[in-house]
């Protein structure tokens, strides 16, 4: 049966069909999610959907970007852990050209990403675009970094437990401490990163729970039961105040390592570190076997053994035609306008 395609206004139900059928690590990708965005970002979306024997096996929800003559459209979403749309496995070349086909008559051009090297959404609509004379535009963003904590034998060391246990005891003497795992607190998360180096070395704006942060997203996120049941927090309290968190993304055996900061108050004694520890013990205890930091600080996450990953790239697909012969003359500027290979975001 040939695939039929339709826009839906606005964020489609059908996406959480379609994030349900997803690759593992893809199946976040929920209604929720694009909803958490547009209410903390703005945008007004629809939804490009390709069913095949009534089943809907993509969703690609798109937002305007820029003037509305251009004709230019972007995959919503947070930059955590990356932005791409839920494609179910297994879906067939027929499903990829007439999505690029209905693309290629309502848009000029679509970005997808950040996202990863090897993301099979990206992957399974690059081929067919490449194959039907779509240009596709790519800047590098950052190399990702991941731990194989199921493979890691021996992880961790035990010499570096015998450390974590003295430098916990003397952490202890700023107060009781108390270790915590369940249901993200954003106020409280919020409340250590006021006290972190984000606020006192940028202007905020990049902090993930404060208000004139990224808080909005995460707390919409949170309202959709099914992404509160993958999201959650540990906690490092000293007398009742938190003082370090590790706030993590669960899909399957995969964990994101989304954020995680400290006050700085007691740093000489590696809060931070600490609970991520005690954090990525647990995790492997419930099954998770990778753990997913993403981009940046690549020197702590080495230290715990984290290895370097597939990069993070932002990318460009430029309908055939004019647009295309246009866009082959600016692929070097949308390169450039990246980080240096190596860099980090």
């Amino acid at each position: 049966m040939a695939p039929v395609v339709r826009f839906e206004p606005g964020l489609a139900d059908v996406l959480d069909d379609a994030a349900r059928c997803a690759a593992e690590s893809h199946r976040f990708l929920r209604r929720a999610w694009y909803a958490a965005a547009l209410q903390a970002y703005g945008g007004t979306a629809r939804t490009l959907v390709v069913d095949a024997g009534h089943v809907a096996v993509a969703a690609l929800p798109l937002v305007a970007k820029g003037p509305r003559g251009l004709g230019l459209a972007e995959v919503p979403g947070c930059y955590w852990p990356f932005r791409s749309f839920p494609v179910a496995e297994g879906a067939s070349e027929a499903t990829a050209d007439a999505m690029l086909g209905a693309l290629a008559r309502q848009v000029r051009a679509l970005r997808i990403g950040p996202v990863y090297d090897g993301d099979p959404a990206l992957d399974w609509l690059k081929a067919r675009a490449l194959a039907t004379g779509w240009t596709l535009l790519d800047r590098f963003v950052a190399d990702s970094f991941m731990l194989d904590i199921g493979a890691a034998e021996g992880w961790p060391r035990g010499s570096t437990l015998r450390k974590n246990r003295h430098l916990e005891k003397h952490l202890a003497a700023a107060g009781t401490l108390a270790w915590e795992w369940g249901a993200p607190d954003v106020d409280a998360l919020a409340d250590v990163e006021r006290r972190s180096w984000i606020v006192d070395r940028t202007d905020g704006c990049d902090a993930k729970f404060t208000p004139e942060g990224h808080g909005a997203f995460w707390e919409a996120a949170l309202h959709d039961p099914v992404l509160a049941g993958m999201l959650s927090a540990a906690v490092l309290r000293i007398e009742g105040r938190p003082m370090a968190f590790s706030f993590d993304l669960v899909t399957g055996a995969r964990c994101y390592a989304i954020a995680n900061s400290y006050d700085p108050a007691v740093a000489k004694h590696s809060p931070g570190k600490l609970l991520q520890y005690r954090n990525l013990l647990r995790a492997r205890d419930r099954g998770v076997t990778l753990i997913d930091w993403g981009a940046g600080d690549s020197g702590y996450k080495q230290t715990m053994g984290a290895t370097k990953g597939p990069a993070i790239r932002d990318w460009i697909f430029v309908r055939p035609g004019l647009e295309a012969l246009v866009a082959r003359m600016l692929r070097g500027a949308w390169c450039r306008s990246g980080q240096a290979a190596g860099g980090q975001a």
